[in-house]
């Protein structure tokens, strides 16, 4: 396939979102007072919205793991502001309406030989009905995809972010 000038090439597809995920922005900071603050007002005059945010810190640097409404522009904006940021991809899945909702999801993923690196739940609610939904980073995206939709859990993609 070449991907030379003159190609119709729908950068969804090139970029490789043919699949249900979500774009996960790495904002990688010195670990020092007000720099998370200095990344989160960067989206305060916008319509973007931080979906979900989770940190790692360590005593020299922080990583910022974000999800956002609309991450185009929010990439525009990370790049203006000439932050270190790097991109992966989420599983972001509704949790069942059940008492252990946690507890079905890894059992899911479980079954299908998958590990969890990390999970982190989205701040404000997802799709139509605003439902809650937990944010997955997984040894195999794909299969995770594959397992939780056979089972019957309703996966979430950017397009279910957009406010």
């Amino acid at each position: 396939m070449n991907f030379g000038e003159g190609d119709d090439i729908d950068t969804i597809t090139a970029r490789g979102r043919d699949y249900p995920s979500v774009r996960q922005f790495n904002v990688f900071l010195e670990n020092r007072l007000g720099a998370m603050m200095n990344v989160v007002r960067r989206f305060e005059a916008t319509d973007v919205r931080i979906v979900s945010l989770t940190v790692v810190d360590s005593a020299d640097c922080a990583i910022i793991r974000m999800v956002l409404s609309d991450p185009e522009r929010a990439l525009e904006i990370f790049k203006l502001a000439k932050m270190m940021v790097t991109e992966s991809d989420l599983v972001v899945v509704k949790l069942p309406n059940s008492n252990q909702p946690l507890v079905e999801i890894c059992k899911a993923l479980l079954s299908a030989e998958i590990s969890i690196h990390y999970a982190y739940p989205l701040l404000m609610g997802v799709g139509f009905e605003g439902s809650t939904a937990l944010a997955l980073h997984v040894s195999d995206h794909e299969m995770a995809v594959q397992t939780l939709q056979e089972k019957g859990f309703t996966i979430y993609t950017e397009s279910d972010l957009k406010f």
